[in-house]
């Protein structure tokens, strides 16, 4: 699914948190939206769900304006703070998720068993969630996010408080999902993880200051190290790519 955002401002209390934020994700790619905490980029992909609105500008997805309710069966979301109920299982969790989107047992059941394959916690399926550490829980967002197999996943720093081991094996899942055309949204604020990527935006105080495919953004640097242009004296230069 196609992702144009057009335009995109927002404030909070007056003050400015995105501004004229212009973007093509295109469909069947993965795209990282990097920044520091702050710079805005929980809020971008807010307005994308359709969860708060912005100010001015549009955001389409595969076609259709946001806020649409008929797109959110198509969307997976994981947002930074686990939004997962405590009482309940791990398995209970992902069921209740499924449920509302209407996935029949067997589908449930196929695509939770796979998915606690990748998380690393199929053994811990009847363990409650209030009893699983923060990275559990992280990774159990994750699993819920994509019980339904969506065509678009919005992914806020997926891998924050997740051992090295089973960040490669996430990556390598969404890849994989990838592969079979789904277009998938990262944030993040880990350098190394930009490489995993088709392509990128750099978000700095609300402003886009590149976007281009990863390897060319890569290629602006002196050193090859993508962090250097947030550091650039010229930003005009680092304005210039778009992709």
């Amino acid at each position: 699914m196609k992702i144009e955002v057009n335009q995109v401002d927002k404030s909070f209390k007056k003050q400015r948190v995105l501004n004229r934020i212009n973007l093509t994700i295109n469909s069947g790619r993965i795209f990282c939206l990097l920044g520091a905490s702050g710079s805005g980029k929980t809020t971008l992909l807010r307005i994308m769900m359709g969860a708060i609105r912005s100010e001015n500008g549009t955001v389409t997805i595969g076609g259709t304006k946001v806020p649409n309710q008929q797109l959110l069966a198509e969307m997976g979301y994981m947002p930074q703070n686990e939004a997962l109920y405590e009482e309940l299982s791990v398995w209970e969790n992902l069921k209740f998720f499924a449920g509302l989107h209407k996935l029949n047992r067997k589908t449930f059941e196929k695509n939770a068993e796979e998915l606690l394959q990748v998380v690393d916690m199929l053994q811990d399926k009847t363990k409650l969630v209030r009893d699983c550490s923060g990275g559990m829980k992280k990774r159990i967002s994750l699993a819920v996010a994509m019980i339904h197999h969506p065509k678009l996943l919005l992914l806020d720093e997926p891998t924050v408080g997740v051992d090295p081991v089973l960040r490669r094996r996430i990556w390598e899942y969404l890849k994989q999902l990838k592969s079979s055309g789904v277009t998938i949204l990262v944030t993040t604020h880990v350098m190394d993880e930009v490489t995993q990527c088709d392509d990128a935006a750099l978000l700095r105080n609300g402003h886009i200051i590149a976007q281009d495919t990863v390897e060319n953004l890569i290629g602006m640097t002196p050193n090859g190290n993508i962090e250097e242009l947030f550091f650039m004296d010229d930003q005009s230069e680092v304005e210039g790519a778009t992709c």
